[in-house]
C-alpha cells in the first residue's frame, strides 16, 4: 500500500472498510494537506471542510454499524468549478458568476456521492473552460506541482493540480477540446475523456447543441478511473445523448487487454509540430506496447486539421449558454471569451455546414482507421508545460504554429466522440511531465482503460511525485 498523500482511492477504500483507519482520519489528513499545499498551487478555490468532516463521520458510523457506504466509501473528491455541487457556488471561473449558487448536484457529482465519495471543494478553471491553461480574473493562476512557474494545463487544471499535489485521489473533469487530457499530460496524472454520453452531462438550462463535451475523471491510477466510470456511467433522462449502463464493470475487466492488438501510431496526425524531447519520450512509450507483444504501425491516414472548425463549433456552444446575459456582463468577461462569443453571433448557417462537413470527413477517416486497427497512439501534448499565466507557445520545434497548434492532438476526438486517455510517458529535458494519448474505437472505453492499465503496469508512474512539494510550505501564489 502507498502512503498518504499519494495513496490511490481504491487502496484507501480497502483500508477504511477493513478498519485500519477511518474516513474521519483520511479527511483530516486531506484537509491538512490542502492547507499546507494549496496556497502555492491554487488548485482549490472553495472548500466545504466542516460539511466534509460531518460526512466522513457519517461514513465511519455506517461502517461501524455494518453498513456498506459504497465503492468510494469516504474518498475525498474535488469538483471542477464548471460543475454543480448542491449549496456551493458554481462560478465557471467568471466574475459575473461569483455568487451563482447551485441548487443541486450535477449528475456526475450525485452519482459519485451516492457511491460514498465526499466532496471537499471546487477546483479552479479558466473562465468557462475556454483556454488550455488555468487562469481567470476571479481566482487567479493555478500552478503546476512539478514546477510552480508552469501551468498544470486546462481547463480542468485545478483538478489535475490537486491530484498531482497529493491533495485528493480523484477529481471531476470535463473535456470539450482536451480539458481532461491536457492537464493530465502536463500534471503527470491519468485522465480519461469517455465517448459522448458515457457519463451523463447536466442537468443544464440548455441541452448541448454540438456534442463536443464529455464528463470524466482525473485520477492517480488507471484503476481509480475505471472505478470512477463504474460509479458514474449509465443513462439519465436529463441527458438525451446518455448511454445505457455498460454490460460489465470496467474495473473488473481492466486486466483483460486482448493479445496481439493492431495499434496505429502517429507522431503528428499529419499537421502538428512536436518538440524533440517530447518525441523521444513518446517513442519510448509507444515501444512499451511492442514489448507487450502488440503490433505497432505508423498511421497512414492523413488527418485534416480540424482546429478552426472545432473552435467555431465551441464558440457557438458557449454563445448558446451566454448570449442572453452577454451585454449585461460584457465588461466583466475576459476579452478572449467575448471575442469568441461575438464570432459565433456573426456566423452563418453555411459556415456551420462547412464545419460539419469537415467533421464528417474526420469521422470517415477514423471509421477507416478503426476498421484496420484496435487503438491509435499519439502524443497528448506537443510540448512540456508552458508558463503558468500563459500564453501558449507560438513556436514549437523551431516552427511557428497557430494558437491551436499548442493543443493539436486532443480536439479531433471531441469532434469525433471517440474515447481517449492520457497516460504519463516520462519527463522532458526540464523534468516536466509528458503524456501519451490512447484513442479507442467508439464506445470502447473498456479497451482504452485496459491498454492504459497494461502500460501502467509496465511503466509505473504512481510512485513519482513532485519534489517541489516535499516541504509542504510555500509562499502564497500571486493573483492574476
Amino acid at each position: 500500500m502507498s502512503a498518504f498523500p499519494y495513496r490511490s482511492a481504491i487502496e484507501s477504500v480497502q483500508l477504511i472498510k477493513s478498519g485500519e483507519f477511518s474516513a474521519v482520519e483520511l479527511m483530516e489528513e486531506t484537509l491538512r494537506r490542502i492547507e499546507a499545499v494549496n496556497p502555492a498551487i491554487n488548485a482549490f478555490v472553495a472548500l466545504r471542510a466542516d460539511e466534509a468532516m460531518d460526512e466522513a463521520r457519517a461514513v465511519t458510523e455506517r461502517i461501524a454499524a455494518g453498513s456498506d457506504p459504497g465503492p468510494l466509501a469516504g474518498i475525498p473528491l474535488a469538483v471542477k468549478d464548471m460543475e454543480d455541487v448542491d449549496s456551493m457556488v458554481t462560478s465557471f471561473g467568471s466574475v459575473p458568476y461569483k455568487n451563482h449558487m447551485a441548487r443541486g448536484d450535477s449528475i456526475q457529482v450525485s452519482r459519485l456521492k451516492a457511491a460514498g465519495a465526499i466532496v471537499v471543494g471546487k477546483t479552479n478553471t479558466p473562465e468557462f473552460g475556454y483556454t488550455g491553461f488555468t487562469r481567470n480574473r476571479l481566482f487567479g493562476v493555478t500552478r503546476n506541482p512539478w514546477n510552480l512557474e508552469r501551468t498544470p494545463g486546462g481547463s480542468s487544471g485545478g483538478s489535475a493540480a490537486a491530484i498531482a499535489a497529493g491533495m485528493v485521489p480523484i477529481a471531476t473533469g470535463s473535456d470539450a477540446g482536451g480539458s481532461i487530457r491536457i492537464p493530465a499530460s502536463y500534471s503527470g496524472c491519468f485522465g480519461l475523456k469517455p465517448g459522448f454520453g458515457r457519463i451523463p452531462a447536466g442537468p443544464s438550462p440548455l441541452i448541448p447543441m454540438f456534442h463536443t463535451t464529455c464528463m470524466g475523471p482525473l485520477t492517480r491510477s488507471v484503476s481509480d478511473a475505471a472505478l470512477y466510470l463504474d460509479c458514474t456511467a449509465g443513462y439519465h433522462a436529463a441527458d438525451p445523448t446518455s448511454l445505457p449502463p455498460p454490460a460489465s464493470s470496467y474495473l473488473n475487466r481492466i486486466k483483460e487487454l486482448p493479445k496481439n492488438l493492431r495499434i496505429a501510431f502517429s507522431m503528428t496526425l499529419g499537421y502538428a509540430r512536436v518538440e524533440g524531447d517530447v518525441r523521444y519520450r513518446i517513442t519510448e512509450a509507444v515501444g512499451a506496447f511492442e514489448q507487450m507483444g502488440h503490433s505497432v504501425e505508423e498511421c497512414r491516414e492523413v488527418f485534416p486539421d480540424t482546429g478552426e472548425a472545432w473552435s467555431r463549433i465551441t464558440d457557438r456552444e458557449i454563445f448558446g449558454m451566454l448570449h442572453r446575459s452577454l451585454e449585461r456582463n460584457r465588461a466583466e468577461l475576459g476579452r478572449t471569451l467575448v471575442a469568441g462569443i461575438d464570432r459565433a453571433a456573426g456566423s452563418t448557417m453555411l459556415e456551420l455546414i462547412e464545419d460539419q462537413k469537415l467533421r464528417t470527413q474526420l469521422n470517415r477517416i477514423l471509421w477507416n482507421l478503426f476498421e484496420n486497427y484496435d487503438l491509435l497512439l499519439t502524443p497528448t501534448m506537443p510540448t512540456e508545460p508552458f508558463a503558468a499565466a500563459g500564453p501558449p507557445p507560438s513556436v514549437i520545434d523551431g516552427q511557428a504554429v497557430p494558437l491551436l497548434g499548442a493543443t493539436p492532438f486532443t480536439y479531433p476526438f471531441n469532434l469525433s466522440g471517440h474515447p481517449a486517455a492520457s497516460v504519463p510517458a516520462g519527463f522532458g529535458t526540464n523534468g516536466l511531465p509528458v503524456g501519451l494519448q490512447i484513442v479507442g474505437p467508439r464506445y470502447r472505453e473498456d479497451l482504452v482503460l485496459q491498454a492504459a492499465f497494461a502500460y501502467e503496469e509496465m511503466r509505473p508512474w504512481c510512485d513519482q511525485v513532485p519534489g517541489t512539494l516535499s516541504a509542504c510550505a510555500f509562499p502564497s501564489a500571486p493573483r492574476f
